[in-house]
Order: structure tokens, then sequence, then C-alpha cells
């Protein structure tokens, strides 16, 4: 009879928690600056630039980078953008001496999305990151709880404008609960693992949002180049623009500027033609034939709805 009670009780025991370690992500509140936009426009992708995060905690060193990857490939799940390669972003650093890592501010940002011809560009920091165990039990039995938190805060900024679109903080949660009775189960160390969970959620939080915003935001490409056979668009197949697409051609004015903050508002865009898609060239180009007016290069497109 005591052999069948110790049995029961350690069935018990090892069923409810030990034997097995799951990892739990909680619905930490994110809070939130921006208020939530939901973007249902379906049109041209947008190109987007992912800068590595900056990591204000005493973890890891690589924590920026990851962040980063991790927002890239949560935003590339969506089939709404164009991720800029983080190898060409590395590139671009060295190349022009940019600082893309650590603290950046808006004015580096909007260098770099030049540069690399994208829509918007993402930055943030690693404001907050810990760790804690807890342990607990008696002679038959232990139990052991470990737990990971990270804060993550992420910036979007409007290369067109250099206007800041988006900020918002999220925070994610990972933990996982081992234990032992007479020795039976689990008993091994921190689970490093933890940390990656806790950073993916805090950032899965946020990529919604950040999607919806940037969709949020007018689509527009540019005039490449204008030689006398064709005029060349820095948008294409890629993007999802179709043959026979109709494209408003606007020349660009001068700067509106908000005299208190200093941030540009905008540009003055005067209409100054209309053109039609008949071609793709390279990667992510389309070739258009005007209808009417004059264009330029450097002249703003956009397709009409």
């Amino acid at each position: 009879m005591k052999e069948l009670l110790i049995a029961a009780l350690l069935f018990s025991f090892l069923g409810g928690c030990g034997v097995s370690s799951k990892i739990t992500k909680e619905d930490a509140v994110s809070v939130k600056v921006t208020e939530k936009v939901e973007a249902k426009y379906a049109g041209p992708k947008r190109r987007v630039a992912v800068l590595e995060f900056a990591n204000k905690t005493v973890f890891g060193k690589r924590l920026g980078t990851s962040a980063a990857d991790i927002l890239v490939s949560e935003l590339g799940k969506s089939g709404k953008f164009i991720l800029i390669e983080r190898e060409k972003l590395g590139r671009l650093a060295e190349e022009k001496k940019l600082g893309l890592t650590g603290l950046i501010d808006s004015n580096t940002a909007v260098s770099a999305g030049n540069m690399l011809g994208a829509a918007a560009v993402i930055f943030g920091t690693i404001s907050n990151f810990g760790t804690d165990t807890e342990s607990s039990g008696a002679i038959i039995s232990q139990s052991k709880r470990q737990r990971a938190t990270c804060t993550v805060d992420v910036r979007v900024v409007d290369v067109e404008t250099g206007r800041v679109i988006y900020t918002d903080s999220g925070k994610g949660v990972a933990e996982k609960s081992s234990g032992t009775f007479f020795g039976i189960g689990s008993s091994a160390g921190y689970d490093e693992t933890l940390e990656g969970e806790a950073l993916r959620s805090a950032i899965v939080k946020l990529t919604e949002n950040i999607s919806s915003q940037i969709n949020a935001e007018p689509w527009a490409c540019h005039i490449a180049e204008v030689t006398e056979e064709k005029i060349y668009i820095d948008a294409g197949k890629m993007s999802g623009i179709k043959k026979g697409s109709r494209v408003a051609v606007f020349s660009l004015g001068k700067e509106i500027v908000n005299t208190t903050t200093g941030l540009v508002l905008g540009r003055e865009e005067k209409k100054a033609a209309v053109a039609e898609v008949v071609d793709f060239f390279g990667a992510d180009g389309a070739v258009i034939m005007v209808l009417e007016g004059k264009v330029k290069k450097g002249d703003l497109c956009r397709i009409y709805e």
C-alpha cells in the first residue's frame, strides 16, 4: 500500500510540472505612444530598412543585432514590404562612415534611407532586460521557475520628410518551470533561450502597429532617370506595380518646416504629368510613358488608386 501511495504521488507531481519545460509569453501591456492604425491599403510595397538596435542594458552585445533580425523576420511574414538586406546596410555604414549602430538619431536614419532608396527606416533601443530564478521545495520535491523580461523602444522615420511617424514601447516576458520529485525530473541550469523568447515577444507586440503606420503613409516613388527614349522610375515588378497602371507625377517645391520643432512636415507638390507603366527593368524598376504633361528626374510619382 505504501509503495502504491508513493507511486501515485510521484505520477501526480511529474504529470503536473516536472518532466517537461514549457515557455509561456505573457500578454504584457504595451506602453503605446501612437494610436493604433488599421491600414487596409493594399498597393505597392514599400522599401524598408531596419537598423541595428542600441543596447542600453548590461546583457549580451548581440541583443541589438538580434532585435533587428527578429523585426526583419516578422515584417517579412506580412509580405507588404521590400526589406533591404542587412549586409547592404553594413557595407553602406563602412563606405559612408555612417554610425548605424548604437544610439541613432532621425537625421542619420534619413541619410541612410536616402542612400538605400528606402521609404521608411526603423531603429530603436533595448532599454531594459532582466532575468531571475525562483526555487522552492523540500527534501522530497523541488521546483524552479526561470523568467526573462525585455523592453524594446522603437521609432519609424519617413525618409521623404524626415518625420517620425511612429514611436512605441513593447514589453516581452518568457518563463520556464521545472521540478524534481525524489530526484526524478528536470533540474537543469538557466535556460539561455528564454532571453531570445522575451526579446521576440517584445518585438512581435510592436510589429502590427509598425506595419500599419508605414502603410498609412501615402505610397510614392521617384523618376530615376529621363533619357531621349525612356523614362525610368525606381519601383517595378518587385514592388507590385502592374503594366498599364496610371501614374500621377508631381514636381516638388520647397520644404515645409515646423518653425517650432525644426521638423520637415513635407514638400510642396504640383501635378506635372500623367503617365502609364509600359515595361519593367532591373530588379525593381519600371518604364513609364507620359500621356500628358512634362516630367524631370527626381519628380515624385504616385499610383492612382
